[in-house]
């Protein structure tokens, strides 16, 4: 199941997310739609691939990829329930980032903190933040004043909800398109 570990030796761009059925990623597109009414330059995320992110690694060798994998598929959660709320951003003010949040009574912020522990031991460093469960839309490349306006033209909406049941190790392949992304470890929810 792991072809990300064989090979060459060329470093492996790694993250642990949460994926979004397809009909809850295209209601994205809307708030989407109204940002780029802004004259801020934005990288819009593409919603086929909007997730959230539990755990970025980063670049590791491939060996270490063959021990992540069954690190990871030690963890046991129970399926739970997470709802997008609405849209927010890192700074109100002079956003670099906007996203979706999220609510799920704390269950992704737990499972974040199970990934953490277990991947503590190779290395891999624990963040220094508390987590906080969103879904990147766009990154902000040059702020316009113009986009903090549109921010607020999003309508306070519930977009919907989903039952988390998996959850996945990725791979990230950075292209001059976007990134494109390989799930190499499913890991359904028990």
């Amino acid at each position: 199941m792991c072809e990300a570990g064989r090979g060459a030796g060329a470093m492996v761009r790694l993250f642990v997310a949460i994926d979004f059925p397809a009909g809850l990623r295209e209601r994205l597109r809307t708030p989407q739609e109204i940002l780029k009414q802004s004259r801020a330059r934005l990288s819009l995320v593409d919603p086929a691939i909007i997730h959230i992110t539990l755990k970025f690694i980063g670049e590791v060798p491939p060996e270490l990829v063959e021990q992540i994998i069954p690190a990871l598929e030690t963890i046991s959660v129970e399926p739970f329930d997470l709802r997008i709320t609405g849209i927010g951003s890192n700074n109100p003010r002079k956003p670099r980032v906007i996203w979706c949040t999220v609510k799920d009574s704390g269950r992704s912020a737990a499972l974040h903190d199970r990934i953490e522990a277990v991947l503590e031991p190779f290395g891999i460093p624990r963040e220094g933040r508390p987590f906080q469960p969103h879904a990147t839309l766009a990154r902000v490349k040059q702020y316009d004043p113009s986009l903090t306006a549109r921010l607020r033209d999003i309508p306070p909406e519930d977009y919907g909800s989903c039952t988390v049941r998996s959850w996945q190790l990725k791979k990230s392949i950075l292209t001059p398109q976007g990134p494109v992304y390989e799930t190499i470890l499913e890991v359904p929810c028990a």
